[in-house]
């Protein structure tokens, strides 16, 4: 049985969450807040036998992973299907899946510690319409055994060259790459005009909820040229 302290602890969270996601404008029900709350907790015990992540306090896990995962929210509720390249410990997929359950989400990660965990918070969770897979995303069986998406992001890629040229055969057409970045991520969008079939439609800047990171995200549609 838990103790007061215990309790007292899992009502702040709980608080942290809530109060977190209203702050970027994504509020969250009492069930949603439960699930990101066991998700914290098993990913605080996965992390001492296998590292999961480097951030490690549990404020600093809401708001960089939980709160920076739902602000691709807005982006998504249009879409059926999302694929998550480098999903690591479930960002930004899983947070976007407790919050989208029609959303159906594929996992992607070449650690098969990471996938494991993703398969436990699955399970733990009860969440449906959601699977994780190992493989790599530069790798044609995955692109030939996946197909297209409606959506693709990922957390985990440092150059945004890169990721799109990996990412564009995995969006269908009309689809969208959700890029997440810091607030230097600008820099990195020159040079990038010939980059043909995609085109820049939006880019938006959330503060996440307490604390001074700005998060960026630029969403790219892709666009078939289609030859008469």
């Amino acid at each position: 049985m838990r103790n007061k302290s215990q309790k007292s602890g899992n009502k702040e969270l709980k608080d942290l969450i809530k109060i977190g996601a209203e702050g970027i404008g994504c509020p969250l029900g009492d069930k949603e807040v439960t699930l990101f709350l066991k998700y914290l907790n098993e990913l605080k015990e996965w992390n001492k036998r296998i590292n999961l992540t480097a951030i490690k306090d549990d404020e600093d896990v809401i708001t960089r992973h939980f709160l920076d995962s739902l602000t691709l929210v807005p982006m998504l509720r249009n879409s059926r299907t999302l694929l998550d390249i480098g999903s690591g410990a479930g960002f930004p997929g899983i947070p976007l899946k407790i919050i989208l359950p029609g959303l159906n989400v594929t996992l992607l990660d070449s650690n098969s510690k990471k996938v494991a965990f993703m398969r436990h918070i699955i399970r733990t969770l009860e969440l449906k319409g959601v699977h994780a897979l190992h493989g790599s995303a530069e790798d044609t069986q995955i692109l030939n055994g996946l197909g297209t998406f409606d959506a693709v992001t990922s957390r985990a890629f440092s150059g945004l060259r890169k990721f799109l040229k990996i990412a564009k055969p995995y969006v269908k057409d009309k689809g969208i790459i959700l890029v997440v970045k810091g607030p230097k991520g600008i820099k990195e969008l020159k040079g990038l005009e010939e980059m043909e079939g995609l085109n820049l439609i939006e880019k938006r800047d959330v503060k996440l909820s307490f604390s001074d990171i700005i998060t960026s995200i630029f969403v790219f549609k892709k666009e078939t040229e289609v030859l008469c």
